[in-house]
């Protein structure tokens, strides 16, 4: 005869609900919303379920060991499906499934009790959680342990309420009984476990005083200690966590977790050192030195960062990360051959695996390089190759937009204005960047009448958009309609008044045709207070503190905003700043720079003549 066992693992699943068949963390995040059950509130839903994703999950520790916690599987009852508690089953199923949680409930928590399987009492749990019923929930959670006693999934899941509610006295208690059954090899995993569901608690001095007394028999153990160092962390006491860490290091002078703790407690150049040292005695730490090689990159030491996954990849030859951030590292390092040759070998490691993986950024870098070595068929030929995966890849759409520009750049405005007009856009925002990418792509083409067809038209349906009128204003002031611009401007800042890129325009047009300078400063003044450290933002402001003669403040602004962007526009004004201030040299030196990057810039162009300047 088929028992309850074979029906549930297999009828009930499989053929029931097989696109329905929720698993307990979803149906656990699933609770958002639910307010004053035995204090369950909204805002401890996300709480709760990474708790109990924590709780018992049995981590790997960071020396790459295996799990210590294996699953105790409890003996199933041998309960015969008879007619009847198919037929309870059944029901209970489909009530579910028509919106009747209650009566789905009810019967699959007393045929749990009736039979005594844990899995009845599982699913009941399931199903209260999918309603949002806490208390329900948490009843056959514990039913789920009685009948269970041996199943960490069951009690992480009891834990995870225990958390929510801020009963640590509950998780002491599971804890010390779990450390007491222990193996003492499972210690670590275990002292791990408990702090990491303990830092989920509200109260972050509590939990670390419940840790403290539930390793308090363990105390002379290195797992003690290392579990104190990540508590001390994570409430913030940063001196207690590396006074424990260095503890643990003294008898486990390999613990990478140990260090990594040392290092997220202390400056990142403390860190460093730290772990520079950690390394040099500790070689294969493989971990250490990815956070290692992290934080040189964020101390500004590319050379060493490379250095470090290099030794990276040495180990693991094939290893897409390093090869993909070392590529990164080179192009942030204006090596622009060495980068396209790792990024080069990460698709032909892809390819040859055979790996499902978007190589999309990897793609982007390729065709950024080939572009700014002015090879624009190569730049174009990489973004084709990018993949939308049926709508899913965010990056697709605005590639395609590169894509135009590229080919527009190229002299095929015909193709790029096809490739544009054969886009879906999936919705009124992608269609509207069509429209500007279109006129932007006519502007630049010499074709001011057919952009301004494109925008009216687009103002039209769209008048009060901010962005479409914005780029109209542009385009007038391309054409030199300064009065026309300034009223369309004007119109942008009433219906969008922290719109920066307004205010910062109209400002420069004043400052630029040397007239208003008192209202231009004012305008750029606002654009900078809304986005401070913008580079174009500032040089705006340095050309009207220059055109009002303040020019220590107009070289402060220059020159951060050049630090910031290396723009030849931004060139073009600093060196006139210099020049005039007789500095010759530097002003021929920046922008010699500037006509490195754009050989065509008109803004360098009419400086140079201006100023009778050759280079």
């Amino acid at each position: 005869m088929k028992t309850i066992s074979a029906f549930v693992t297999t009828s009930i699943v499989s053929v029931l609900r097989p696109a329905a068949y929720l698993s307990c963390a979803a149906l656990l995040s699933a609770c958002a919303g639910i307010g004053g059950l035995h204090n369950f509130k909204s805002e401890d839903t996300h709480h709760v379920s990474d708790a109990a994703k924590a709780a018992l999950s049995a981590d790997q520790d960071l020396n790459g060991a295996s799990p210590a916690i294996v699953e105790n599987k409890d003996k199933l009852p041998a309960v015969a499906l008879t007619d009847e508690l198919l037929y309870k089953i059944l029901t209970a199923e489909i009530a579910y499934q028509r919106g009747n949680w209650q009566a789905a409930y009810i019967t699959l928590m007393s045929t749990a009790q009736q039979t005594s399987d844990p899995r009845l009492a599982k699913r009941s749990a399931e199903i209260a959680l999918s309603a949002k019923q806490p208390g329900e929930a948490l009843a056959a959670i514990r039913l789920w342990r009685e009948l269970a006693p041996n199943s960490n999934e069951a009690t992480q899941y009891y834990l995870g309420f225990m958390v929510m509610n801020n009963n640590l006295a509950e998780i002491q208690k599971v804890f010390s009984e779990k450390l007491k059954e222990a193996d003492p090899k499972q210690y670590g995993v275990i002292m791990l476990q408990t702090q990491r569901l303990l830092a989920r608690g509200r109260d972050k001095n509590a939990a670390f005083d419940v840790l403290e007394e539930t390793l308090a028999p363990y105390k002379t153990l290195p797992e003690a200690h290392l579990a104190l160092a990540q508590g001390a962390y994570s409430k913030g006491d940063n001196k207690r966590a590396v006074e424990e860490a260095q503890l643990v290091l003294k008898t486990k002078t390999d613990s990478q977790l140990a260090i990594l703790t040392i290092a997220q407690a202390s400056s990142q150049k403390d860190a460093a050192k730290a772990m520079a040292a950690f390394l040099a005695k500790n070689p294969d730490a493989r971990d250490v030195r990815l956070a290692y090689a992290s934080i040189l990159i964020d101390l500004k030491q590319l050379d060493k960062a490379s250095v470090e996954f290099e030794h990276i990849l040495r180990d693991k030859p094939d290893d897409l990360s390093a090869i993909y951030t070392l590529g990164l590292l080179a192009m942030e390092k204006k090596q622009p051959q060495q980068a396209e040759e790792y990024f080069m070998q990460h698709l032909k490691i892809v390819e040859t695996k055979g790996e499902d993986r978007d190589t999309t950024p990897v793609l982007l870098n390729l065709s950024r390089i080939a572009f700014e070595r002015k090879d624009y068929k190569a730049a174009q030929e990489w973004l084709s190759k990018v993949e939308s995966f049926d709508g899913r890849n965010s990056a697709w759409f605005n590639v395609q937009m590169r894509r135009a520009n590229l080919y527009a750049r190229d002299g095929k405005l015909d193709s790029a204005r096809q490739l544009l007009k054969d886009l879906k856009p999936a919705n009124p925002s992608e269609q509207l960047q069509i429209i500007q990418t279109e006129a932007q792509i006519l502007r630049d083409s010499g074709l001011p009448a057919e952009a301004d067809q494109v925008l009216q038209n687009a103002i039209k349906a769209h008048p009060d958009n901010a962005d479409l009128l914005y780029d109209y204003a542009m385009l007038l002031e391309s054409q030199s309609k300064y009065a026309e611009m300034e009223q369309v401007l004007r119109r942008v800042i009433s219906i969008e008044p922290k719109s920066q890129h307004a205010y910062n325009a109209l400002g420069y047009s004043f400052a630029d045709r040397n007239i208003r300078l008192d209202e231009a400063l004012t305008l750029i003044t606002k654009a900078n207070e809304l986005s401070p450290d913008d580079p174009f933002i500032l040089d705006s402001l340095g050309w009207v503190k220059f055109r009002l003669g303040q020019f220590d403040d107009a070289e402060k602004a220059l020159r951060r905003a050049y630090e910031l962007r290396s723009d030849t526009d931004i060139a073009a004004h600093l060196g006139e700043l210099l020049w005039t201030q007789g500095q010759k040299d530097a002003a021929r030196k920046i922008w010699r720079e500037g006509r490195t990057k754009d050989p065509k810039n008109t803004s360098l162009k009419n400086t140079l003549e201006r100023l009778n300047v050759k280079l």
